[in-house]
Order: C-alpha cells, then structure tokens, then sequence
C-alpha cells in the first residue's frame, strides 16, 4: 500500500507500512492506528481538512468502503468530525473533545458522551472565585517564587488530611508531589523505571497511559481483566518492576479489584521489590456500595497513589497529585526536573483554599447526586435494549456490551448522529493475547452534557442502538 495521498489540492501523507500491530485484522486497523497515530502527534492538527474518502482509497490502494469506515469510526471515538458538503477534519489531539468547527463550516451540535469527563457546565465559578481572592490575599510573597519541587505546601497539607479522610491513604505532605494530572505523573513514573523493563498494565485500560509510558521509551505488557478485575497473578511470570491498576473502578469495565486480588498483588511488591501505582480511577463517585478504599494504604511504601481533579472539576485545570513512597521521591522530582513550574502556584493555592475550607467535599457531593440521577435515567431508557450494562456502582461512564460484530456498526451510526462515543476494542491492548476475551462495547460517558442536553444526548444514542437492530 503506498504511503502517500495526493488528493487534488491536498496531499496526506500515511505511511501504513510502519502502522502494523499485532492483532491487526487488515487495512482498516492499518488505516485507523495512522489516522490515530497522525492526531495524536499533533502532526494533523485540529482543523486541518481531510482528503474525501474516494480520492483518500485511490491513493493508498484500498476500498472506498474501508476508507469511509474508518473515517466514520474516527468521528465516533472524537478524533474527527464530519458534515455533508463540508468534508471531514480533524477534531483534536487528543481524542475527547466536543468537535471544534473549522472556519467557514456550520457544524451540527454534538452530543457528547464521551468517558471521563465532568459536567463542566456545572464547574464552581463563584466559589471558585472567591477561593483564588483569598488564597491571593493570604498567600505569603515566597509562594509567588519557585518553591518546593513538591508543590506549595498548603496544598499538600490540605490533601493529606483529605486524602487520609476520604479515601483512606496513608501519607503526610511530605510524601505528595503536586503534578499536572494523572497522565502527567504516570509519564513521571515511566521515567523513574525507564532502565528497569517493562511496566505492566491492565489489557483493558486507558490508552492515555499506554501512550504516555511508550513516549519514554518503555514497552508495556498486559494482564488479563476478568469479572474480578485485573488478573493479578499473571504478574509473576512478568520481569516488570510495577504495575499500573485501576483498582477502585476498572477502567472501562467498572469493577472494584476483589479483596482476594488486593492482597495478591501487595504480596507480589513485597515479595518482589515491585511497585503498584494506583490509579484511583473515580473514587469520588461511589454511588451503590460501600466505599472502596485506595489500594495504597495497604503498602505505603510499594504503593503510587495517583488522582486529580479531571473529573471532579476539570479537565482544563491539568491538576493532579501523588503520593511517593520515600525510596522513589528523589527519582521522582529528578524526573521532574527539580522544580515545580507545572502547576502554576495560584491554581496550587486556589485548590488548597477549596480544600480547607469545605468547598471541595460540597461540589462532590452535590455533583455525586446529579450524576446517579443520571446514571439511573440512562440505565432506564436503555432497558429493553439487546445490550449489557456494568460499571453501575460508581463513576461517570457506563459500559454497554454489544452483540458480537454490532459495536462498529453502532460506533458509525453514532457519528452520523453527531454523538461522541468510545468502542471498548480502543482500550485493547495490542499485545493482550487470545485468552483475554474480546467482548464488543460501548463507553457511554453520562457525566459530559451540560444538565439541558442530557435528555436529548440519551434519546440520540438510544436511537443509534435502535437503529442497529438492538432492541426496542
């Protein structure tokens, strides 16, 4: 297949040759991983035109169907957008956004039920606001300089008693480094064991962290996902030196990790020296259960708690911590480069101030029962449906599994319809081998649309799965 498209007054270039994977199942999977590969590089950038899909299938060689295919399976993850008569571009970098429009072009409005995201509608301006007044007011001059490579200690005061309180970790702020999000402190982390082998990760996870982990340099490895949650003892025919889990809430699947798996996979760090960093994936939103806590209080010193505010505030504020057992928090600042300059110290101060004063706790729980009111409608329009549903208990997203060979078949009526979704093969590892099962999905984010939109976003899917003959 060639590698280049010269589409009249556009050329593309998409070197499919360098794109195979293990598992591909052909062209589209080739055509699909560049088109990824091109955004998430940022050398496609938001905005930029795409070649239409006839004249895109003549230049490389392939099916006008596998082009449209992909170009339609593309709008519906949120890496592209497309409007009849106005061609197809590139949405974003990152692959969770509403769909941006392109100068001159009316784009139709989005439902976005994407994963992950908080209603930002609903963001604390005012209280917001009024925590940066007196953070700014009290904050001593030195804050304003390069201070401690952990982050300004009022933070890290307010999070240890937050943390210790809510989520049950054991720290001090000594032991918290103040990062920009979870993705930020796992490429930190990466660099940390950059020498020491791979890192293994769940087979089912987010490929944010994949990607940030192969950016260093550093392969990674799967292990089985089952009803239990991440198959733990798959870690010991493994050399790596730490394990990235979900444990409180599988990322996509939804389960808490079983009690019987905590246990195995803290005697694995013991036993072996290893590291867990614990991804504390939608803690804050527990809704049908019994809190679950973090991993890390189990084994401080073998245990990286990670967490942010990407789904309790947002996304935009790129604020995250972690908590770092001793023997790795000067690798860790190493990996840093020694100062803290990314989280800006107002943020840092504002954030300490919406801690301490109760703020924080107020917004969570007031967000926590909107999103369960709405987690409970969706679960309702979608009943009838030929359609599975878990990750009930806590979070902002639901799973829906799929009939065998219907999840593209959704995922491109999904973009016809303007609503942003994710297909559960995207979070597939590429190396998770045949016993890991395969099952078919959707990743329906409940928590994105602004409260006026969610009605409607629900009635757009449940006529997108109607439409593919589930049900109803």
């Amino acid at each position: 297949m060639d590698s280049w498209a010269n589409s009249g007054s556009r050329d593309l270039h998409l070197d499919l040759r360098q794109t195979i994977t293990p598992g591909a199942r052909g062209a589209r999977d080739l055509l699909l991983s560049a088109l990824r590969d091109a955004v998430r590089s940022g050398r496609l950038v938001p905005g930029t035109m795409l070649p239409p899909s006839r004249s895109l299938a003549t230049d490389l060689g392939l099916a006008r169907n596998t082009v449209a295919e992909a170009y339609a399976e593309l709008v519906a993850e949120g890496w592209l957008a497309s409007q009849q008569g106005a061609g197809t571009w590139v949405v974003n970098n990152v692959g969770n956004e509403i769909p941006a429009r392109p100068r001159g072009v009316r784009v139709v409005p989005t439902h976005n039920l994407m994963p992950g995201s908080p209603d930002v509608s609903e963001f604390p301006r005012h209280e917001w606001a009024a925590a940066t007044r007196r953070a700014l007011i009290n904050a001593p001059t030195e804050a304003l300089r390069m201070g401690d490579p952990r982050g300004r200690p009022e933070l890290r005061e307010a999070l240890a008693e937050y943390l210790a309180r809510v989520r049950g970790v054991r720290t001090t702020p000594e032991s918290i480094v103040i990062c920009a999000g979870v993705r930020h402190g796992v490429e930190l982390l990466a660099k940390v064991f950059e020498r020491s082998g791979p890192i293994a990760v769940e087979a089912y996870a987010l490929f944010i962290f994949r990607d940030a982990i192969a950016a260093t340099g550093i392969p990674t490895v799967p292990i089985g996902v089952d009803e239990r949650g991440a198959v733990v003892s798959e870690l010991d025919a493994l050399d790596a030196p730490a394990v990235l889990l979900t444990p409180a809430h599988h990322s996509p699947m939804g389960m808490p990790l079983h009690p019987s798996r905590r246990t195995a996979v803290v005697d694995w760090a013991q036993r072996t020296g290893g590291y867990v960093f614990d991804d504390d994936y939608d803690g804050e939103f527990r809704y049908d259960r019994q809190p679950v806590g973090a991993l890390q209080a189990l084994c401080p010193d073998r245990m990286v708690y990670l967490g942010s505010t990407s789904k309790s505030l947002s996304q935009a504020l790129r604020l995250g911590w972690m908590v770092v057992p001793d023997e790795l928090m000067d690798s860790v600042l190493a990996a840093a480069g020694g100062q803290q300059f990314y989280v800006d110290a107002v943020s840092q101060l504002t954030m300490a101030d919406f801690i301490t004063t109760g703020q924080y706790d107020r917004h969570i729980r007031r967000m926590r029962l909107r999103y369960r009111r709405r987690r409970d409608s969706l679960v309702d329009a979608l009943a009838g449906f030929e359609v599975g549903i878990s990750g009930l208990s806590a979070g902002v997203n639901l799973l829906l599994t799929l009939p065998d060979g219907t999840e593209h078949e959704v995922l491109r009526r999904a973009g016809e319809a303007g609503i942003a979704l994710t297909g559960l093969s995207m979070m597939r590892h590429p190396l998770a081998g045949p016993d890991v099962p395969a099952p078919e999905g959707i990743i329906v984010g409940f928590a994105a649309p602004a409260e006026h939109a969610f009605a409607a976003a629900v009635d757009a899917l449940c006529n997108v799965l109607r439409a593919s003959g589930l049900g109803q």
